[in-house]
């Protein structure tokens, strides 16, 4: 990643107060997706650590992960299979492999779905997200992997906040940590 983009990236991120009843700040990225810089440097940069692994498809979940997904796609030249929860409103039609993440870092256990006909054996995966700060998610995206006979290459995450052997564990690579932000 260039040091442009590093610091591109930590100048457009803000915390957020949600307001009353929250318990935490809240980061916000949208302003990254306005920033064409932002946004023609960041499949390239993530997937850079994976290209000798030669993912066959790039995995990532709803919501974030539909944008970032597709960039890392396309910097790769393979395709995309999102990763739906049920309570975004998105389901595809057609039979679906299901996964339950463990509790995330507010205790919440997250259900991800995959069309069974779009991720098979002969898949080699590579999940994109923003912020991976439990390996929750990634875990339930392992496992989908996992029932469908896919391999699991890693995880390209924009912020990791995991401890080093978690992130060894999952395969997780990152183009920040939080201490790179504002």
């Amino acid at each position: 990643m260039t040091a442009t983009l590093r610091d591109r990236l930590a100048e457009l991120f803000a915390w957020v107060d949600p307001g009353p009843g929250s318990s935490h700040l809240v980061s916000d990225v949208s302003a990254w997706w306005r920033d064409p810089q932002v946004l023609a440097g960041l499949g390239p940069a993530l997937v850079t650590p994976f290209r000798t692994d030669r993912p066959t498809v790039v995995v990532a979940p709803a919501v974030t992960g539909l944008m970032l997904g597709p960039l890392a796609a396309t910097a790769l030249g393979v395709g995309f299979v999102p990763a739906h929860k049920p309570g975004d409103g998105r389901l595809p039609a057609g039979p679906l492999t299901w996964a339950q993440s463990p509790p995330d870092f507010r205790g919440r256990q997250v259900d991800l779905a995959v069309r069974d006909d779009r991720l098979g054996a002969h898949d080699r995966v590579l999940m994109v997200d923003d912020w991976v700060a439990t390996g929750a998610q990634v875990r339930a995206v392992r496992d989908l992997c996992a029932a469908r006979g896919a391999h699991w290459v890693g995880v390209a995450a924009v912020v990791v906040d995991l401890p080093e052997p978690v992130a060894a564990e999952l395969g997780v690579r990152g183009l920040l940590t939080p201490a790179d932000l504002p």
